[in-house]
């Protein structure tokens, strides 16, 4: 088994602010589903941001940023065969729109998140505000745009799919040592993902590896991603994505994609699974009154087993455990061979704590929680 990854320079503050930025983020992903139409994607974030708020949770919808002219090469503009090059064409938006969705992200409620794609686009990130800066997992190693991610001082988000553990060791040293908090998402660059393939254990090695990282996931599965989030939660992943996207326009939907009323079942199923896991697993859960009354119900009161008389020194002979236990019963939680009695018990007579001399009788905080269990 690999050991943590213990480079860590991050200073107690810096990790509770990372703590603070991811823990329990929603990041929406709006992609290019706007299609080169403003008010499609002003449609869609008015849209999920209702949902967000109905739901009370933390949300960012992200955008993603490209200097089109300079990313696409000038001599592949025009080919129609190459999928991912069309799409970035077709689905172009002038800055002033992307300032107009990411005033509207805003005003929503929501937090403006942005992928850029290239080192303008990180520009165009610090220029509209961005408050979250992604890294795509195709760019997990592109240490040119890295660099220009991380000069803008702002939070972190990567996604892991296809990488090395290299380059994830890298990425963490790398923004650690600058003090930028860094969350880190399990993905599986599948676009949809099958159930068989989204690696949930991944978590478990992410939290072991990088132990003072937020761990994330970014989920592409089609088929139930209610359990996937109960799953990745379970193992300790706080941040969560998805794709988004509306159909109410005739445009087909990919599959990884979820409409609004899916969202909501997602963060439903988020909200379940946290009131399942309860308590952080870094502490010992307190246990609510109506669970503790209902065990002292099931808890052995001791009797006497014949009459015993004042000054006389419990032994094992002289008792016995029985249910129910009554109120001012010691129990056998309580009970210590050689307590002398302070006065006369019949025969099949509850015990009392008043009737012993015991540490318990001169200690009237535990008296009291004795009188108060119990028939």
């Amino acid at each position: 088994m690999l050991p943590p990854f213990t480079r860590q320079t991050m200073s107690h503050s810096q990790q509770s602010q990372a703590s603070e930025i991811f823990e329990d983020l929603f990041v929406l992903e709006l992609a290019n589903n706007h299609q080169g139409r403003l008010e499609r994607g002003l449609r869609i974030v008015t849209d999920f941001s209702r949902i967000v708020r109905f739901n009370n949770v933390k949300a960012a919808i992200k955008l993603q940023f490209r200097d089109v002219e300079a990313f696409i090469h000038k001599e592949f503009r025009e080919r129609t065969d190459i999928r991912y090059i069309r799409r970035t064409l077709d689905s172009r938006l002038s800055k002033a729109e992307y300032a107009r969705l990411t005033t509207a992200i805003r005003q929503a409620g929501c937090i403006p998140m942005a992928t850029p794609f290239d080192e303008v686009s990180v520009d165009l990130c610090v220029e509209l505000g961005v408050e979250i800066i992604k890294i795509a997992s195709s760019d997990i190693n592109d240490w040119v745009l890295i660099e220009k991610i991380a000069s803008t001082k702002r939070p972190v988000i990567a996604s892991t799919g296809g990488s090395s553990l290299k380059d994830v060791d890298d990425l963490v040293k790398f923004f650690n040592r600058r003090g930028i908090p860094l969350a880190i998402n399990h993905c599986v660059s599948l676009y949809p993902s099958e159930n068989h393939e989204i690696e949930l254990n991944q978590v478990d090695f992410l939290r072991r590896r990088y132990p003072h990282n937020v761990i994330g996931f970014s989920t592409h599965e089609h088929r139930d991603w209610q359990t996937s989030i109960a799953i990745a939660y379970a193992k300790g992943a706080r941040t969560f994505e998805r794709h988004i996207d509306i159909a109410t326009d005739g445009s087909p939907v990919a599959a990884y994609c979820s409409l609004p009323h899916q969202i909501d079942q997602w963060f439903r199923a988020h909200r379940r699974v946290v009131e399942m896991c309860g308590a952080p697993g870094t502490q010992k859960r307190i246990p609510p009154s109506q669970e503790i009354a209902y065990l002292n119900a099931l808890v052995r009161g001791v009797y006497a087993r014949r009459d015993l008389r004042q000054g006389h020194a419990l032994g094992d002979e002289d008792v016995y455990l029985a249910i129910p236990l009554q109120k001012g019963q010691i129990s056998c939680r309580e009970l210590m061979r050689g307590e002398l009695l302070l006065r006369d018990v019949a025969a099949d007579g509850a015990i009392l704590i008043d009737m012993i001399d015991s540490p318990y009788a001169d200690n009237e905080q535990l008296k009291a929680l004795i009188y108060q269990r119990g028939l």
